[in-house]
């Protein structure tokens, strides 16, 4: 016989696979109901039982699900061992237990058997489930895991099954009748195939002939268990009350402030900005503001600092209001387990003092790091552990005390409530919350015993997510984009839902509002005084502390308890110990400028941090790490040079120290180090073993949405077309949505350019607009600035004296090993800690691999930081403007002015990279003029000549300016860099301040007023513009030593600047147009001389390296590499018996041949792959003769015999066959290095290219320059689709390519039909195009991106032909003489045709030009004309 049950209970387990046993984690039964039928269907029992709630409550979650109240139960239930006895009765009689998802049933039964006997008769017991795979199949409904049918709930199998509704659903008793038909309708047709019953066929035969409707239980009347649950709890509510309310007087008696708050640094999950919480603080005259952040306190530090500017700086009127710093945590079971996900609780901790925001920086740091499961945890013995001084919120719904309330009923909401109040004592508070939400109208009344009961008291909170309720919206839209969900999808659970709040009421509402909504609890509202009052306010920016630097013993200084006397002795045994090596002899003024240098680090205290760069750069060079010669002001300092860690004299190019190190005012200084970008983690690395992982941190970052990406993201959400919204970024200049829509037409056409603003009023109209755009636009605008996700900074490193999460709170960050601050970089040293930039610089490694490569083949070690400064072919570089590759002049209009100011002294490349920015380049003419004397340099007064002749008599550098009001006003050299500071950083009120020194002082040393007042004018023009000598120095070194190498070893250069930059395939072909431009030839791989990178061959060609293949990896190169070794390979037997094959497979091989790498055997490239009898491609074959020959020479035979016996039966004839043709070969090469390498397709079309067509594909970049303009281009098509419209219109996609890149083409309509002939891959054509305005979109009449417009598509081949109209030859006059008469003559003769022929005769000498037409000569122009035209070197033009 067949039992048929279902069960309703108390809810879910929290693990699925704890054991029966385990009774806290197993939900109880609260309805039982079963059917028993027997062999033929009939039903024969039918029981239904309520179960009385025996020491439980049923949560409310559960009541909504099933109707069951607590109340019902409790008036209608039976004791569950009555219900056992029973259900164990109807069991003994049957034969299988079946059920829907009988595993779950069967599991609360056997638990509820176990709680009372201690025995489980299920256990073995045969079953048959409704629920599996096979019925999934059935219903064939998608969203299942793993792409497979999703298991069909009871309804929805019903519903398949019998074609009509099921609406009773989650009543233990209409589930099981549901349950019973669907049963025996799916045995009786043969659908389902349970286990139990497989080999029993008299009862599979029975089943066949069931009569469903005996099966069917007639004159069942299931109760509606909602209603009678509702009915019972109105019938036992008490009379209601009338509730007090507050007088105004009682309002301002109070204070308050919103303790449940979260800001944008809950990602994606709330839009509140510290700026908007502030502000509607102070609107709606709030006493404090709290941020509550999800798991994070990444806000914290901004938080603090943005209120205590405001409460400094209070106005008339405004009152202080009080910042509360906490934190929002998840509060598990056990927060290292990771074996089942438990979310926890989500609690509200906030820092009482600066004690308590520590405690809850390790409790997040802690959660971050080590409770990190789906997301952050911790768990309550953490909580013990760091309890002090941090008050705790009960949470809303999701608090443990609710949530218990909510799922597991009131007991064990009790139970957690009495741990919280038994660890954090008066400092627990119990947190109401109104939302209009059904559920917290039924915890309140509880919540409300329990404050009574345990005298626990209660606080009024609001979520808010938002700060005004209009943003409700916009915060929705929020949501979505973290789910990458529409927002046309509804809100609520499972699959087809999506996450989003109920209503628009978590928004940061006034006090008056909060007031009303509580005034039947008004203790609810007074109690925030009490939190408000406990809080002390706290800052978190402080001093920098340094790590501890370990000194040698003979420099401890006893009573030295911070180590400063003898870190201070051990720096100036360095420096001094450095500036013998560096300066051979230190005089006098040498001595001067080290010892001021030592007295302002000793006086500022950071001499552990001179200790601890130069350490870790040493360190560096040791490790064969480059490191750049400096950056930034830190070039200024003698100290820094002695030490090594710059590598520019600053006495030598009067760099100041003051510059970096202020003595008047006392700064962290700022050495940001540049390493090779290979080395730089080695650094890293270094840094963690020396301090400690736990000392050790990268920087966090905050990825916001900026206008575009916000626009995209709302567009997105709201299903807004992707075409709408690319056109609509489009149209957003470098500004802000809310400056656009807020400024007036007057003043952003004063801040924009005259295209921007055409752009920008088109966004405004749409922004007022009515449509999907326009809502776009608005909810976008409210979203931009929200942080959309983290990061790591790409060099900031953090290192500490002691355990980093005593310092500063810290997380993990997807792509680092190390421990990431929640602090970011714009604050981490303002909280005390030490930042240090370690820069990865690509030039850096390009410098090192070009020395190893000099060093590899002329045995010649170079030290770039010793090369001559006054090198001649470097120089020449630099005047040709041949500085493509050059590190910081390689733009085209750095290239120019190189050419015109034609540098020929270090100072002229320090002043070029200073002066080429936005703002200076304007001097740059001048400075070109003077230097070259077609200018007069002058000086406002004889004493500038000193600091500006270097310059050229134009103020420059920012160090300039500091020296010049030295020596004019006799400024303090701590006065000067505050000067340099106001003006560069243009501080109006600093200024205003200086002037009034400036000129006394200047008056005092015997000046005019009108000669101050005009160099004042100028340094006031400039200042804000003039560069930081020191930097500029040290780029400009770099930048030279690139030139350097270029100019004295220009293959080994350039090799290494492909292998830097070998994975992005432009830069590649780019650079290799740079090769041909200087002569040198970049031949493909070839594995007897390519490595894993470009490299030098003997004939100073550059070989391709075999890293830049695809599917050839760095394991493949190495071997090849190291058994090369043992001299050439000699075919592709030799090499396939050498090389490792487990590092080399077959794709290796195919892809080498393809790339060429094998051309140097002078096989042909096709024979590889040439197919014998078997089926085997030749390439195969020989990888087996290798393998083969490897395989035997390791095998243990081989010691018997000795390498000379080994011998290999194998043809090892290549079989010949047809090459394939040239663009099947190109085509193969491209696939694998992403470039033609030997050739190009279009190599034959050069003259035709260039005579033929009128622009490069690269200009079809930005149509919107090339507006209502007719193009040629020339090309071949590498791909091309052929599809069709949903109308079944054809139209193709076609991608072409010229010599420098490539566009994709859309064609349609009757240009497709017309020109469909051509569209086929490798089909080298000349397009003619027309840039046509973009279509008007008929519903809205605005008009789309520019579009193109095919005019004609033809071949390329045969061009030349049919286009020439004319020749016109370029003659110099004075190289023009008989015998150039008689080879002329001679070559159209042989070229007799109609076409005329031209002549272009210039004197370079007397400066004029003449054109002339030949009467005699009529030639036809064909290919063979321009090449004999081109071998006797005449230089022409066709027309």
């Amino acid at each position: 016989m067949f039992l048929i049950f279902d069960t309703e209970t108390t809810g879910l387990p929290k693990k699925w696979s704890a054991p029966l046993t385990d009774f806290e984690n197993w939900p109880r039964a609260i309805q039982v109901a079963w059917q028993v039928h027997d062999l033929n269907g009939n039903c024969i029992s039918n029981q239904s039982y309520i179960v009385h709630p025996e020491g439980f409550s049923i949560p409310f979650d559960s009541e909504k699900i099933h109707g069951i109240s607590t109340q019902l139960a409790k008036k209608n239930g039976v004791e569950i061992t009555f219900v056992l006895e029973k259900f164990q009765d109807d069991l003994n009689k049957s034969k299988f237990i079946c059920g829907h998802n009988l595993n779950f049933d069967e599991k609360i039964l056997g638990s509820e058997y176990l709680r009372i006997n201690g025995t489980n008769p299920l256990q073995d017991f045969p079953k048959i489930d409704t629920c599996t795979e096979e019925t999934a199949g059935i219903c064939m409904l998608t969203g299942g895991r793993g792409r497979k049918y999703k298991l069909p709930t009871l309804m929805e199998l019903y519903s398949h099954l019998f074609n009509e509704k099921f609406d009773s659903a989650h009543n233990a008793s209409a589930d099981v009748e549901a349950t019973a038909l669907c049963l025996f309708k799916l045995l009786k047709e043969q659908k389902i195939h349970p286990v139990s019953i497989s080999g029993d066929l008299e009862i599979l035969n029975n089943l066949k002939d069931i009569d469903i409707n005996k099966a069917r239980v007639h004159d069942i009347k299931h109760i509606d268990l909602f209603k009678e649950s509702r009915l019972l709890k109105q019938s036992l509510e008490p009379e209601k009350v009338e509730s007090k309310v507050f007088s105004e007087v009682t309002e301002q008696e109070f204070k308050f402030g919103h303790l449940h708050s979260y800001t944008q640094f809950s990602i994606l999950q709330s839009t509140s900005k510290i700026s908007d919480l502030l502000k509607y603080s102070i609107e709606y005259s709030h006493d404090a503001v709290a941020i509550t952040d999800k798991s994070n306190l990444m806000g914290a530090f901004h938080f603090i600092k943005t209120i205590k500017n405001y409460n400094e700086n209070l106005e008339d009127g405004q009152k202080y209001i009080k910042p509360i710093v906490g934190c929002e945590l998840n509060v598990c079971e056990d927060h290292k387990d990771k074996s089942n996900r438990d979310d926890g609780y989500q609690m509200i901790f906030l820092a009482k003092n600066k004690n308590g925001f520590r405690n809850i920086s390790k409790l997040s740091s802690i959660a971050n790091i080590e409770g990190f499961y789906y997301l952050p945890r911790i768990d309550k013995n953490l909580l013990k552990e760091y309890s002090d001084d941090i008050i705790v919120l009960s949470g809303g719904l999701r608090g443990e005390i609710s949530s218990r309330i909510l799922n597991q009923g009131e007991e064990k909401a009790e139970e957690s409530l009495i741990w919280w109040k038994d660890t954090f004592g008066s400092d627990f508070y119990l947190e109401i919350q109104r939302h209009k939400q059904e559920s917290e109208d039924y915890v309140f009344p509880i919540i409300n015993e329990f404050s009574k009961k345990y005298g626990i008291k209660l606080i009024a909170t609001n979520n808010t997510f938002y700060t005004k309720q209009s943003e409700a919206n916009a915060h929705d839209i929020l949501l979505c984009v973290r789910d990458g969900e529409k927002q046309s999808v509804p809100i609520g659970r499972g699959r087809g839902y999506r996450y989003g709040l109920p209503n628009e009421e978590y928004w940061y509402k006034p006090k008056t509002d909060m007031f009303k909504l509580f005034s039947d609890i008004p203790e609810s509202i007074y109690n925030i005084s009490e939190i408000i009052d406990k809080v002390e306010t706290f800052d978190l920016a402080r001093e920098v502390l340094l790590p501890d630097f370990n000194i040698p013993q003979k420099f401890i200084q006893k009573n030295d308890f911070d180590n400063q006397k003898g870190q201070n002795l051990y720096l100036k045994h360095l420096t001094l110990e450095g500036a013998k090596i560096k300066y051979k002899e230190i005089d006098e003024d040498l001595k001067e400028r080290i010892y001021f240098e030592l007295d302002v680090i000793a006086k500022t205290g950071y001499p552990g941090y001179f200790l601890i760069v130069q350490d870790f750069i040493n360190a560096a060079r040791k490790m064969g790490v480059s490191v750049g010669p400096g950056r930034g002001s830190a070039a200024g300092s003698v100290v820094a040079f002695a030490l090594g860690i710059t590598s520019i004299d600053p006495i030598k190019y009067n760099l100041l120290f003051e510059r970096f190190l202020n003595p008047d005012r006392v700064s962290l200084p700022d050495i940001d180090i540049d390493f090779d970008d290979e080395g730089r983690n080695k650094v890293i690395e270094y840094v963690v073993d020396k301090y400690g992982s736990q000392q050790v941190a990268q920087i966090i970052t905050y990825g916001r949405m900026a206008a575009k990406s916000s626009i995209r993201d709302t567009g997105r959400v709201l299903d807004l077309s992707l075409s709408e919204v690319d056109r609509i970024s489009k149209l957003v200049p470098n500004m802000k949505l809310d400056e656009i829509f807020s400024k007036k037409d007057i003043d952003l056409k004063s801040e924009l350019r005259t295209d921007e603003f055409s752009r920008v009023s088109e966004l405004k109209k749409l922004y007022n607009s009515k449509d999907l755009s326009a809502q776009t636009l608005k909810q976008a605008s409210l979203l931009e600035g929200s942080l959309r996700n983290t990061g790591i900074h790409a060099c900031g490193v953090i290192i500490t004296p002691s355990d980093i999460s005593e310092f500063v709170p810290i997380t993990k960050a997807k792509d680092s090993e190390f421990y990431v601050t929640q602090f970011d970089n714009s604050v981490v040293e303002d909280a005390g800690l030490l930042k240090m930039d370690f820069l990865g610089l690509k030039t850096l490694t390009i410098i090192k691999d070009t020395v190893k490569l000099i060093k590899y083949k002329y045995d010649v070690q170079l030290y770039p930081e010793e090369f001559p400064l006054n090198d001649k072919n470097t120089y020449k570089l630099f005047q040709k403007g041949e500085t493509v590759g050059i590190f910081q002049y390689e733009s085209l209009g750095m290239q120019k002015y190189l050419k015109d100011l034609k540098p020929s002294d270090f100072n002229d490349l320090i002043a070029m990279n200073a002066l080429y920015r936005p703002g200076p380049l304007e001097y740059i003419p001048s400075f070109i003029s003077r230097k070259n004397g077609s200018e007069p340099i002058a000086y406002d007064i004889p004493e500038m000549e000193e600091f500006l002749k270097e310059t050229y008599g134009i103020t420059v550098y920012q160090e300039q300016v500091m020296l010049l009001s030295q020596k004019i006003a006799g400024f303090s050299k701590g006065d000067a860099d505050l000067l340099r500071k106001a003006m560069g950083k243009k501080i109006f009120s600093l200024i205003q301040k200086l002037k009034p020194k400036f000129m006394t002082g200047g008056q005092e040393n015997g000046y005019s007023i009108e000669v101050l007042e005009k160099i004042w004018k100028d340094w006031e023009a400039f200042a804000s513009y003039a560069f930081n000598k020191s930097h500029s120095t040290c780029y400009a070194f770099i930048g030279y030593q690139t030139a350097y190498l270029k100019a004295n070893y220009p293959s080994e250069y350039m090799a290494a600047v492909l292998s830097n930059n070998m994975n992005d395939i432009k830069q590649v072909t780019f650079f290799m147009e740079e090769c041909k431009r200087m002569g040198i030839k970049v031949l493909g791989p070839d594995i007897n001389e390519s490595y894993y990178k470009f490299n030098v061959n003997a004939s100073k060609a550059i070989r391709f390296g075999m890293g830049a293949i695809k599917g050839v990896g760095k394991g493949a190169v190495e071997t090849i590499v190291e058994n090369r070794k043992d001299g050439i390979y000699k075919d592709i037997y030799d090499f396939a018996k050498r090389i490792d094959l487990r590092l080399a497979n077959k794709k290796t091989f195919e892809n080498l041949v393809f790339a060429g790498g094998f051309d140097s055997f002078n096989n042909k490239r096709a024979q590889y792959f040439s197919i014998d009898n078997d089926g085997n491609s030749f390439l195969e074959k020989a990888i087996k003769h290798g393998a083969k020959y490897q395989e035997t020479i390791n095998s243990s035979q081989i010691s018997l015999f000795g390498e000379g016996a080994i011998e290999i039966e194998s043809d090892l004839s290549i079989p010949d066959c047809e090459e394939w043709i040239n663009l099947e070969r190109l085509k193969k090469e491209r696939e694998v290095v992403g470039i033609y390498l030997s050739a190009h397709p279009l190599d034959d079309f050069t003259r035709e290219i260039k005579n033929f067509t009128s622009t490069g594909l690269s200009s079809l970049n930005n149509l919107n320059l090339l507006l209502n303009k007719d193009l040629y281009v020339g090309g071949i098509i590498n791909e091309v689709e052929h599809l069709q419209t949903k109308t079944g219109n054809g139209f193709a996609v076609f991608s072409f390519e010229d010599f420098y890149d490539q566009y994709k083409f859309r064609i349609f309509g009757e240009d497709y039909l017309k020109y469909k002939h051509l569209l086929e891959e490798n089909k080298i054509l000349r397009l003619r195009v027309a840039i046509r305005e973009g279509w008007v979109n008929r519903e809205t009449g605005r008009v789309g991106d520019p579009r193109i417009q095919f005019l004609n598509m033809e071949l390329l081949d045969g061009i030349i032909d049919s286009s020439s109209k004319k020749i016109t030859l370029k003659i110099e006059s004075s190289n023009f003489n008989k015998n150039e008469v008689k080879r002329l003559k001679d070559t159209f003769s042989k070229h007799k045709g109609s076409k005329p022929v031209y002549f272009d005769i210039h004197d370079s000498k007397n400066d004029f030009k003449l054109n002339m037409l030949s009467e005699e000569a009529k030639v036809s122009i064909t290919k063979d004309l321009l090449l004999s035209l081109e071998e006797n070197k005449f230089v022409y033009k066709l027309n």
